[in-house]
């Protein structure tokens, strides 16, 4: 199914660390020849300064205990560079190293950066003369240009823990807008390839605050940061107990779909994704389909395809056949293809998720046009034999999913009339329209404060 693979369309958007997790995944998954993926693996690693990991995948790629001497050459550069910039960092390195030292800062900068001159002085004379001659008696902005230097010296390395530390109080005491986004791009890439997902969303929300706020930069680099952003974000969305969830509230607001469809419409696979798993029916999901449809020409994969031949086309035959290919694209993607292991047993948990929920589609679509439904004709349309649609349409309702009832003696399903319920109508459009009211707002006053004043 390397048909529908995303990789080539996602790489370009992501730091090429974490490039390495997706090749990780299309390894164990086969999709492309292992000599591929090794080769690709190296050619990444060149650019960074992860030398030693390029050693083993060479070994392990020519088969043999030789290495070229171009990459022995580069790992003497990367330890003597590495030594220099933890020479040029080791005032404020130690200063951070000191726990009580570091209760001490405070969220005021200006207060940091004389706090640290002050405790400089003091350390400082702990140095030898020549150090001190050679050296700054202070802790200014030339010494917090190498902490961040320093860090993301170590997050080439592969050292993502010591640079996520150091990119955190970079930040503390940068008053450069510029490099403080940055270390905080470079800090949310250390945390999701640690696989720390609760610190990651928090620094993913920093960064949109940072992103949609009135002063970034031009309209052309904040849409362009939006997609980065929407690219990192699956990363951390789909190892999330409310991913699902909070990806429809991040890619369905109107600034982040226009983002999407002008320049990135491949995210609309996980989108579809999230809104088909979701438990709960959002009021957004009737603009989505319009979207989806919208989007046809330039984006379409079997997961899209479900949902236009379901709502769209009303083609239950074609949906039941793209469900199986969609069963295909969740195991081949490295997002939503994620297995859990118990023991010798193993589970794609979004996929079990994904086809309960895509049946119950085509059940609720296909129940609004017959009040009385054959299970045997049912039981093809969601691709089950008569025991288990029989079974399925049971337990629905008897979890107060359907309101019908199961005429055995005709092997029927008769649909109980389903009268819309005023209030949750109404509850819906007003959260609806209380949203569109607030963008609405939004857009009108970053044109205000866009016009030149007179």
């Amino acid at each position: 199914m390397a048909t529908y693979d995303l990789t080539p369309r996602i790489v370009p958007n992501l730091d090429r660390h974490l490039v390495f997790p997706l090749l990780e995944f299309l390894q164990e998954s086969q999709l492309y020849p292992d000599e591929q993926i090794l080769k690709a693996k190296i050619e990444l690693l060149n650019k960074t300064n992860m030398v030693d990991y390029a050693m083993d995948i060479h070994k392990s790629l020519y088969r043999t205990e030789e290495v070229p001497q171009d990459m022995i050459d580069r790992r003497a550069e990367v330890v003597a560079r590495l030594k220099a910039l933890e020479e040029a960092a080791k005032p404020l390195v130690e200063f951070l190293q000191n726990a009580s030292a570091v209760q001490e800062l405070r969220p005021d900068k200006q207060y940091n950066l004389q706090m640290l001159h002050d405790r400089y002085q003091e350390l400082s004379r702990n140095y030898k003369r020549s150090e001190l001659i050679l050296g700054t008696l202070w802790i200014g902005q030339e010494q917090i240009e190498a902490l961040y230097q320093y860090a993301k010296f170590q997050f080439e390395c592969g050292n993502y823990s010591g640079a996520a530390d150091y990119l955190y109080h970079y930040r503390g005491l940068c008053n450069n807008s510029e490099r403080s986004l940055s270390a905080l791009w470079g800090k949310m890439a250390a945390e999701i390839l640690m696989q720390n997902w609760d610190i990651a969303l928090e620094e993913l929300n920093r960064l949109k605050d940072i992103i949609d706020s009135k002063n970034f930069s031009s309209p052309l680099n904040q849409v362009q940061s939006r997609i980065w952003l929407m690219h990192w974000s699956l990363f951390i969305f789909f190892n999330n107990d409310n991913g699902r969830t909070q990806i429809i509230d991040l890619f369905n607001q109107d600034k982040y779909l226009n983002a999407i469809q002008t320049n990135a419409p491949h995210l609309l696979r996980y989108l579809a994704t999230a809104f088909i798993v979701n438990k709960r029916r959002r009021p957004q999901f009737k603009d989505f389909i319009k979207v989806i449809q919208q989007e046809q020409h330039s984006y379409k994969d079997p997961i899209t395809e479900f949902l236009a031949c379901v709502y769209v086309n009303y083609d239950f035959e074609e949906a039941q056949k793209k469900m199986k290919e969609c069963e295909e694209v969740i195991l081949n993607d490295p997002f939503l293809g994620k297995r859990l292991e118990d023991g010798s047993f193993s589970n794609v948990l979004l996929r079990d998720e994904f086809l309960e929920n895509a049946r119950l589609f085509i059940f609720e679509t296909y129940c609004r046009i017959h009040q009385r439904i054959d299970i045997g004709v049912l039981a093809e349309k969601l691709n089950l034999n008569y025991e288990e649609a029989e079974r399925w349409i049971v337990n629905l309702i008897r979890n107060s999913k359907l309101d019908a009832k199961i005429d055995s003696k005709s092997g029927t399903v008769i649909m109980e009339p389903n009268q819309p319920n005023v209030y949750e109508q109404l509850i819906d459009h007003t959260k609806a329209l209380s949203g569109r009211t607030s963008n609405l707002v939004s857009q009108i006053l970053e044109h205000a404060h866009a016009q030149p004043a007179r």
